[in-house]
């Protein structure tokens, strides 16, 4: 990380970090609940966070939606195996290690997915609709400086 150049710059720096925790929990709030109104109904939060997690991370493993999650290995297991049957998720072979398990999604798991997204995008594009379009292109370079700034490198990597 690099240091502040200016010391005099701290305070706007303490205010910008202030406002990102007062301001990302209540977008995130506003994407999950649309997320949750629009998955299948007859699909459980865990599951729908592991399909969003698995269509985010391809090759995942088990003990990676595991971790995701907060679940234990057996747990997200069982949760698995029940995407499986769904026809939502599909367990294969690694390609380098014949040991280990990934997970993908099917075409009906990522339309599920697709569908829930639309909704959401559709809900965000209303609200900020009431913003004029100068205050629409500050947020839009806004979120693109806090993008470079928390991307991780292997996240960079896979949107390349």
């Amino acid at each position: 990380m690099k240091p502040l150049e200016n010391e005099s710059d701290l305070p706007l720096v303490e205010a910008c970090a202030a406002q990102v925790m007062d301001t990302v929990p209540l977008i995130m709030r506003v994407i999950r609940a649309e997320m949750r109104r629009h998955r299948a109904p007859d699909l459980s939060v865990p599951q729908f966070r592991a399909l969003l997690h698995i269509s985010r991370r391809p090759g995942a493993s088990l003990s990676d939606v595991a971790e995701h999650l907060g679940l234990s290995l057996p747990s997200v297991s069982k949760l698995v195996d029940r995407l499986v049957a769904r026809g939502l998720v599909i367990r294969q072979s690694a390609a380098d290690d014949r040991r280990r398990v990934t997970l993908a999604l099917t075409e009906a798991g990522r339309a599920t997915l697709q569908e829930a997204v639309r909704f959401t995008r559709a809900r965000l594009l209303e609200d900020l609709a009431m913003l004029p379009a100068e205050e629409c292109a500050v947020v839009v370079q806004a979120m693109t400086i806090l993008r470079r700034i928390f991307i991780t490198e292997t996240e960079a990597q896979e949107t390349q």
